[in-house]
């Protein structure tokens, strides 16, 4: 499904909603082409080329952009970043004008080379993707042999050139039950931080929606979750998993803990859904979108400012004001640490504001 909202210069809102929220993560996909042929992937990317993707140019002037209205985390994703020619010439230029930035390519590119130019370019964190324990089953999800120990390999190399690593693992039904192993793997290989995403349905994850874990594992599994956070070395994110922020106050409140929160750099905490508040994705087309799971177009920056579409796009004000929220999520006295993920609302119902379909939990009345 693909949605279209109007943007303009930043104006008053009828419904009163803050504008121009801190802008802390922006995910740009540099590019659709890729070596893989991931089983899950949100943009259906495959070998290249694609057309009317960003050049060199359009991209400095992206950055520019972005600069002027704040001093995000850029993540150059795709894709696969590695195959863009010209993605240290536009690393360095973010990192020259004071922007974070990371990538996320899938490892298996990865050479001494690259890593060093990684380094000098001033990327200051990859991910790489583990979604198995073992080279069987990274390898059946990723849909390319020896994608596994080419991650490894890749691993290897960043950490020698001095570029810190985190592991991202989706997590499905093929893979729930590995998801302890898949951790004490990104020990064991010296990441600093482990985020898990659960599965959107959108691009190819479309096609094994079956492979979505059920609301109660869903519950079941980010508790598990949040019981590693004083047993791991790791940093420990879930993303696309909003409701990890709603049993993260439920359980620190039952035992009689105070939850403090990182609330700024590469393993921040700040709310569950984040699309359209303090994060958006950008296509290799210069499409924003909220974020690249929630397939609603809010400007277009070969058309439009970035500053415009972030202030003042009218999806992206709406996603401000929790109280626009519907169903259940809407009365949850924790919208606004959760607030559902607004893209498996729109896959499941057409409307990004619908109640989270994977959400188990009964809202009650008063604050938490």
């Amino acid at each position: 499904m693909t949605n279209t909202c109007n943007t303009s210069s930043p104006r008053p809102h009828p419904h009163g909603e803050k504008k121009g929220n801190t802008l802390r993560l922006v995910a740009w996909e540099t590019t659709r082409n890729c070596n893989l042929a991931c089983m899950h992937c949100r943009a259906s990317a495959t070998h290249g080329p694609f057309s009317g993707e960003l050049d060199t140019d359009a991209s400095f002037r992206l950055l520019d952009q972005i600069s002027n209205v704040g001093k995000p985390i850029i993540i150059l994703t795709g894709g696969e970043p590695l195959l863009r020619p010209d993605i240290f010439d536009i690393a360095r230029y973010g990192t020259e004008k004071g922007l974070r930035m990371v990538m996320a390519p899938n490892g298996t590119l990865i050479t001494e080379n690259f890593a060093q130019q990684m380094a000098d370019a001033g990327i200051q964190r990859i991910s790489v993707s583990l979604d198995g324990a073992t080279r069987e089953s990274h390898d059946r999800f990723r849909g390319v042999d020896g994608a596994f120990e080419g991650a490894l390999r890749g691993i290897k190399l960043a950490k020698e050139a001095g570029v810190e690593f985190q592991i991202n693992t989706t997590i499905t039904k093929t893979n729930l039950k590995e998801i302890p192993e898949i951790q004490e793997l990104a020990i064991t290989l010296g990441a600093v931080a482990h985020h898990i995403f659960l599965l959107v349905p959108t691009g190819r994850g479309k096609y094994i929606v079956d492979q979505e874990i059920t609301a109660a594992e869903y519950e079941r599994t980010l508790n598990w979750f949040y019981d590693q956070r004083e047993k791991s070395p790791l940093q420990l994110k879930a993303t696309c998993a909003p409701h990890y922020y709603r049993i993260l106050r439920q359980r620190a409140k039952q035992e009689g803990k105070t939850v403090t929160f990182k609330t700024h750099g590469m393993d921040a905490f700040t709310r569950g859904c984040l699309g359209g508040t303090g994060f958006c994705f950008i296509s290799h087309r210069g499409i924003v979108q909220p974020c690249g799971f929630l397939d609603v177009n809010c400007g277009d920056i070969t058309k439009t400012s970035f500053a415009d579409i972030w202030n003042g796009s009218d999806t992206f004000l709406s996603l401000r004001n929790f109280d626009h929220l519907k169903g259940k999520c809407g009365k949850c006295e924790f919208r606004k640490v959760c607030g559902g993920c607004r893209a498996r609302a729109y896959e499941a119902t057409g409307d990004f504001l619908a109640e989270e379909p994977l959400c188990s939990y009964q809202p009650v009345s008063g604050d938490p």
